[in-house]
């Protein structure tokens, strides 16, 4: 997929891999505004809760980002307003839909807004992750809702040490749960040509430093760079994968 504008285009590609368990409940979308080329909204979903309830919660997320982005107008609509509204409906959705399932169904997210003027915002809640790269090299990540990630905080625990800790799942904030969600936003105020967002599922992230995703995103176009990194964390995971899923967009010059 790929939109273009003046000077340069966005070239996107998205992943998706049930890994190593019995359901599917990862979702995964990169929306080009209708109306507005240059202007993308990009999003992950992990869903938890049962055989169905994880799933549900997911494709809330993804409804809740199709509608929104819909009435969405880059030139009069604040984008940091648009990405909190997509947490929050979202969160109300599938608290909603926790009626019908048979476990409380939740979902983390991590997604990207790209406005014409290639300003670039960042949302996420859970451990669903954005980066962002310059070239090979990480220019920012989101910073996990999680138990271990509030020990890496503290000094208590490396990022290594943080990846094989037996509570590394626990989450201190995501969508669907009693507690209001995390509403954690950054802003990147221009992308620069060669630049890459990469928004994925902890079932990616986990078996890759932030120098081998960056390595990657870089050497190969988005498409390839996707299959590399489903197919080298499905090799790394040894039978035992989570759902993965990942969406990427590069910067990329016209020409």
């Amino acid at each position: 997929m790929q939109s273009a504008t003046s000077g340069y285009r966005l070239a996107a590609a998205t992943g998706l891999h049930r890994g190593d368990r019995a359901y599917q409940q990862d979702q995964v979308g990169v929306l080009a505004h209708a109306r507005v080329p240059g202007c993308l909204l990009a999003v992950v979903a992990d869903g938890m809760g049962g055989k169905s309830g994880g799933r549900k919660a997911a494709d809330q997320v993804l409804l809740t980002a199709g509608q929104l982005f819909e009435r969405y107008t880059p030139m009069r609509d604040d984008p940091v307003e648009a990405l909190k509204q997509l947490v929050l409906e979202s969160h109300l959705m599938i608290k909603l839909t926790a009626i019908t399932a048979e476990e409380e169904p939740h979902s983390t997210l991590a997604a990207f807004l790209i406005s014409p003027a290639r300003r670039c915002d960042l949302v996420h809640a859970g451990d669903s992750r954005v980066y962002h790269f310059r070239g090979p090299e990480m220019e920012t990540r989101t910073k996990d809702h999680s138990f271990v990630q509030r020990l890496v905080d503290e000094g208590q625990l490396t990022e290594e040490e943080a990846n094989t800790h037996p509570q590394s799942n626990l989450l201190t904030g995501c969508l669907g749960t009693h507690q209001d969600p995390p509403l954690s936003i950054v802003t990147i105020d221009h992308l620069e040509v060669g630049d890459t967002l990469l928004a994925c599922s902890d079932g990616l992230w986990h078996y890759f430093t932030p120098r081998e995703l960056g390595a990657i995103v870089h050497t190969l176009p988005p498409r390839e760079a996707g299959e590399m990194l489903i197919g080298k964390a499905r090799h790394r995971a040894r039978g035992g994968g989570d759902n993965l899923s990942l969406a990427l967009v590069r910067v990329e010059a016209l020409g």
